[in-house]
């Protein structure tokens, strides 16, 4: 069957989240967006691991399910320490099969750092060991690396990582199959190294709130079950992940590089000019995903590898609509035109990847409907983001957002 994943958000536990960040509002949101599969993230906290069990109901095919959306079990772990002279950050993802499994692993984690502060804890000690230490307990379990381009907390972070899987995981690099491409990359990027064409790459909202869910999507045609799941992206199986969806990577907040205190921010060629340095204050800059890519990539922009698993990029619906109605996107108005837009369609992927264009501009206002299309389209114009500054979209030309009447067609 075919259904929508998002693997990798956070609790109400996790620091800068939303105190919606329940199970309730999840799966609200989940059925908004249509998306059939979540993340539970943070199981390593001890508060949200009771909720996860006292609310989430075991399914035969070894997920959890609430209010008729499936849930994963999933957490992110921190790993900060030093290694061949320099400090380290790498965010990894880890999938667990079941409850007991995840108590074992909480288990050995509490025994080496806090786990109770935050939902996704921090440790000291080697990123490989965290892989060791999750299939010892139960081979079922897959570590994923997260968001592998940040600068800050990554695998291949400009300020951080490593240059090479091999060199992050050792002896355990051979147990990685899967990377998480990050908001401030895409598959595109990716594909420019070819030491990366063996891996999976999996898109997820790492959401801090609920309307943010399904910002990045996987989308599977295969059965609704833990071990079709993971074997499916071990496997990296065209016939079972069918594509990504993908937020535009430009709008993510580590694009481009730059000094956000100075708003200054290059695109990688202008970062060589400048030797790397704030041409205002001549400190060093935030190196961002483009240049890191450039500088690992061994291949030129635009290739494709021949088993490449292909994506979609898209402008999220609430964006949409609050570009073509001039308004903030947390505003009321934006709200109730989009959940009238979802009660019509059914969900926002529904709009966003399967309407057809008559269906469009029949139920939707006259600009969304073409915001909605020209998204599709990538017609858009983009400023990226640096230095942990969010990258902005823009649509609509000033000339396109005319005053007239909006085609309703009841939709409030």
């Amino acid at each position: 069957m075919r259904f929508i994943a998002d693997l990798h958000i956070h609790s109400k536990y996790s620091r800068a989240t939303s105190k919606d960040m329940d199970i309730e509002h999840i799966a609200q949101w989940a059925k908004l967006k249509g998306i059939n599969l979540v993340g539970t993230g943070d199981f390593t906290h001890p508060r949200w691991f009771e909720e996860l069990k006292s609310k989430l109901t075991p399914t035969s095919g070894g997920l959890y399910q609430y209010n008729g959306i499936n849930f994963i079990l999933t957490a992110e772990v921190s790993n900060m320490y030093s290694k061949n002279g320099r400090g380290r950050r790498v965010h990894t993802l880890i999938f667990a099969p079941d409850f007991e499994t995840v108590e074992k692993i909480n288990k050995k984690l509490a025994d080496r750092g806090n786990i109770v502060s935050d939902g996704r804890p921090i440790f000291g000690f080697d990123v490989k060991d965290i892989v060791k230490m999750c299939l010892d307990i139960n081979e079922n379990c897959l570590i994923v690396p997260a968001h592998a381009w940040t600068p800050w907390f990554s695998v291949f972070g400009s300020n951080s990582g490593f240059d090479s899987i091999r060199e992050c995981f050792e002896e355990e690099a051979k147990n990685i199959y899967v990377l998480e491409t990050g908001l401030s990359s895409d598959p595109g990027m990716n594909w420019r190294l070819s030491a990366l064409d063996k891996y999976t790459l999996i898109s997820n909202s790492d959401a801090h709130s609920p309307a943010k869910l399904g910002r990045e999507v996987n989308v599977f045609d295969c059965e609704l079950g833990y071990k079709a799941i993971i074997d499916t992206l071990k496997r990296k199986d065209k016939a079972r992940l069918l594509f990504t969806v993908e937020f535009y990577p430009q709008e993510g907040k580590y694009h481009f590089d730059g000094h956000r205190s100075c708003e200054i921010r290059f695109s990688p060629s202008e970062t060589k000019q400048h030797n790397r340095r704030c041409p205002k204050c001549g400190r060093p800059l935030t190196v961002g995903v483009m240049s890191r890519v450039d500088e690992l990539a061994d291949r030129e922009e635009g290739f494709i590898p021949k088993d490449s698993i292909p994506y979609k990029s898209l402008v999220p619906l609430m964006e949409i609509i609050a570009e073509a109605r001039q308004k903030g996107v947390a505003t009321k108005t934006v709200e109730d035109e989009y959940k009238a837009a979802v009660s019509h369609f059914g969900n926002e992927f529904a709009i966003l990847l399967d309407a057809g264009e008559k269906d469009i501009s029949e139920k939707l206002s006259e600009n969304t409907a073409k915001g909605v299309m020209k998204a599709r389209k990538g017609e858009l114009n983009i400023e990226p983001g640096y230095d942990g500054i969010y990258g902005t979209v823009k649509i609509f030309k000033e000339e396109e957002l005319t005053q007239a009447r909006d085609k309703q067609l009841e939709l409030f």
